[in-house]
């Protein structure tokens, strides 16, 4: 998460203090919104939330400067500046799947949601939001032949999971 591999947008593929790096190349140093995705989850799994936190705030911020604030494929790797948007890859696709669903995989790490199907359990392990996002509505969360809709809250630096609806068999934890 240093400034040599964090660009203030996401992670470069590979660090600016690089001899082979070039933030305008395809893999030499360019920001993949959903590798950057798999870099938060692996974070939180090693107890590194507040940097998959840092990566979110990161790439949302970056979506507020692309159309429809759909994340392309790639942008390029150039160190984030006031006042300006991300550096597009000029042929990058956009919308891209794997980009598209890597919000939702980067809000998954950060509430450090987890689904045990044999207990019929969802489960949120000290759950953070990012910067940007007081609230959030997870609705239609299925397991087997049960769903829950959450509403979850930010409360000072705790997050509160509370159940709004509840269809069949499904129990809700929270570890804070």
């Amino acid at each position: 998460m240093g400034s040599s591999s964090f660009s203030g947008w996401g992670v470069r593929t590979i660090a600016s203090s690089e001899s082979r790096y070039n933030p305008m190349s395809y893999h030499n140093g360019s920001v993949w919104p959903h590798d950057n995705a798999i870099i938060a989850a692996g974070m939180v799994r090693y107890g590194l939330r507040d940097a998959a936190l840092r990566i979110f705030d990161g790439l949302f911020a970056a979506s507020t400067h692309i159309d429809l604030r759909r994340l392309p494929e790639l942008f390029c790797g150039f160190e984030r500046r006031r006042n300006r948007g991300p550096t597009l890859y000029p042929v990058a696709c956009i919308p891209q799947a794997w980009a598209a669903a890597a919000p939702l995989s980067l809000l998954q790490s950060c509430l450090n949601l987890d689904f045990d199907l044999d207990a019929r359990q969802v489960t949120f392990r000290y759950p953070a939001l990012p910067s940007f996002m007081d609230d959030v509505a997870l609705q239609g969360l299925t397991i087997g032949d049960a769903s829950v809709d959450l509403m979850l809250r930010r409360a000072g630096s705790s997050v509160v999971v509370n159940v709004i609806k509840r269809r069949g068999d499904v129990l809700v934890t929270t570890t804070n």
